[in-house]
């Protein structure tokens, strides 16, 4: 042992040289890292300097070069790269901006979104849940579930099933409604579309998301599509009107070749959905495209009081009485009883009530009828 005062002694020359060794790994290591660092962020930095590609489509194929149509609609001979797959007219590619080769085959379906443009999903609504559509709910089953479920049936017989319905009447009737419990009741996949949706900006985009959409429908059938307001398609087509009149006819002429056209629709059916029949064109409704076409008309009287129970069965209520409700609601919709009942709670909850009496729903009555009185006058001093 060493005392206080006396010094210690120098480190060896292994210990040295064993403490510069570690100390040499450890700046080797950071070098390493600092290197790869350096390489990753000059990747990075080359990748986002790189010009864009264009997506093109593919028009006709000439040995190693094409014809391709870039988005504005000219068309360009251009090279295709040795590295690229097969291609053949109708694929959508990758090419540079500059001399337009072609560098890479993409997906059509990447092209356009098609899933933005539609609502899809497996609805839950049960046939107990529409009420007073007795003789509807009969023709759609026998239309559109029937096939689905039992298509032996229709082959024992040696008979096509029919396409597709037309729903139509007033609003409010409860046409949605019906579709889309015959979609939960089949467990299809149910794709809802607006006509008006159909309708792009660019010729040619409208009948191309008509096909992505019927794509679509059979990669996940079975499958309902529901075209609501159909009429904004497919109204009676004219001789003479303006480009935009003529490219909503190009987006309806592919819509009927999809529905009755060389692909079979297999398990996909067809709902379309309109307020105004007499204005659509009769293409659409000819036998072999949308067969059956079932009126959604307004309740009556029976209908009436089986739309309240429905509707007033979920709600905390007491003593009332629904035969009264149902004379004071004549020409009431659906979608009106449904209102009558949501502002019949809110006249509780103003109150303070936990429950809802019969005067609640006489006042919401009064109330709906106001409303409705008041948006016709509105839409008649429109027009003088």
């Amino acid at each position: 042992m060493t005392g206080k005062g006396q010094e210690e002694k120098p480190q060896s020359y292994e210990h040295v040289f064993y403490s510069y060794t570690a100390n040499l790994s450890q700046l080797e290591d950071e070098n390493r890292i600092l290197r790869e660092t350096l390489a990753t962020m000059k990747d990075e930095l080359d990748r986002l300097r790189r010009p864009p590609l264009m997506v093109c489509d593919v028009k006709d194929i000439y040995g190693k070069h094409a014809i391709v149509r870039i988005p504005n609609g000219n068309l360009f001979y251009v090279n295709i790269s040795s590295e690229c797959e097969p291609l053949v007219p109708g694929d959508s590619v990758l090419a540079e901006q500059k001399n337009l080769t072609v560098l890479k085959k993409i997906d059509s379906s990447k092209t356009f979104d098609v899933e933005r443009f539609v609502i899809i999903e497996k609805p839950q609504v049960g046939w107990e849940q529409v009420g007073g559509l007795g003789n509807q709910i009969r023709e759609i089953q026998e239309v559109i579930e029937l096939p689905l479920k039992k298509p032996q049936l229709f082959k024992d017989i040696g008979i096509s099933p029919p396409k597709g319905v037309l729903l139509y009447g007033p609003p409010g009737t409860g046409k949605t409604l019906l579709a889309k419990a015959v979609a939960a009741s089949t467990q299809s996949t149910f794709i809802q579309v607006v006509g008006s949706e159909l309708v792009q900006k660019f010729i040619g985009e409208g009948s191309k998301l008509v096909k992505e959409i019927f794509d679509l429908a059979r990669e996940r059938a079975p499958t309902i599509i529901f075209i609501d307001e159909l009429d904004a398609i497919a109204a009676t087509r004219v001789d003479v009107g303006t480009s935009g009149e003529r490219e909503v006819q190009r987006t309806f002429m592919q819509l009927l070749a999809e529905i009755d056209g060389f692909k079979p629709l297999d398990n996909v059916k067809i709902i379309g959905c309109t307020n105004r029949k007499e204005i659509l064109d009769q293409a659409v409704v000819r036998p072999g495209r949308l067969d059956r076409l079932i009126k959604v008309e307004l309740p009556d009287a029976v209908a009436r009081k089986e739309i309240l129970k429905i509707h007033a069965g979920g709600m905390r209520s007491k003593n009332l009485d629904l035969d009264a409700l149902t004379k004071k609601t004549e020409h009431f919709s659906g979608a009106e009883l449904r209102a009558v009942c949501t502002e019949a709670g809110y006249f509780a909850i103003r109150q303070n009530k936990k429950y809802v009496v019969q005067q609640d729903f006489l006042d919401a009555i009064i109330k709906v009828k106001k409303e409705e009185a008041l948006g016709g006058k509105d839409y008649l001093n429109m027009f003088g």
